[in-house]
């Protein structure tokens, strides 16, 4: 049967196609929507630096803050000749972290190579405890490193205790 230039088998297949179409770009247009809706919050990303000491000997440690929670760190020592550097990141396969119900952060090194408890004092200060942090994985030297260290918010100058003593084990 025609009907002005259009047969009924023309409209048939149009509408097949067009119900095809909209069937299989529907899954796709609502994983758009939902991807829309599901946008993470937005992050706060905060960099704190501190360093202390002279050009030969001083200790300086970087903190990346996300959302106010400590992300990553990164310390570094230098007793002329001698460097340590370390660099601790959430979530990777080299440490694990664990934020207590209180105001404290464990972060337990792999391979049992020491640990650190970061204790933030309502976002201002963040004091970092080294617990038995193996040298010679991190420094190439003999020994443990254990002490303190405390970064402040707007502070230039840290505040060490034990971490750069030179008659550690």
């Amino acid at each position: 049967m025609r009907r002005e230039g259009i047969t009924i088998e023309t409209i048939r297949v149009t509408l097949v196609v067009c119900c095809a179409l909209s069937i299989a770009a529907a899954p796709a247009g609502a994983a758009a929507a939902e991807s829309r809706a599901a946008k993470p919050a937005a992050r706060k990303v905060e960099r704190l630096a501190c360093a202390l000491g002279t050009q030969d000997s001083h200790a300086r440690i970087a903190v990346e803050l996300v959302n106010g929670k400590v992300n990553r760190f990164a310390y570094y020592s230098i007793w002329k000749p001698r460097t340590c550097s370390m660099e601790v990141v959430r979530g990777d396969v080299y440490s694990r972290w664990e934020d207590t119900a209180g105001s404290v952060t464990v972060v337990t090194l792999a391979e049992d190579t020491g640990a650190f408890l970061i204790g933030h004092e309502a976002g201002k200060r963040f004091h970092f405890i080294f617990r038995e942090i193996d040298r010679m994985r991190y420094c190439g030297m003999e020994g443990k490193v254990s002490g303190s260290l405390t970064i402040a918010r707007g502070e230039p100058r840290c505040v060490l205790d034990g971490v750069m003593e030179k008659g550690e084990q």
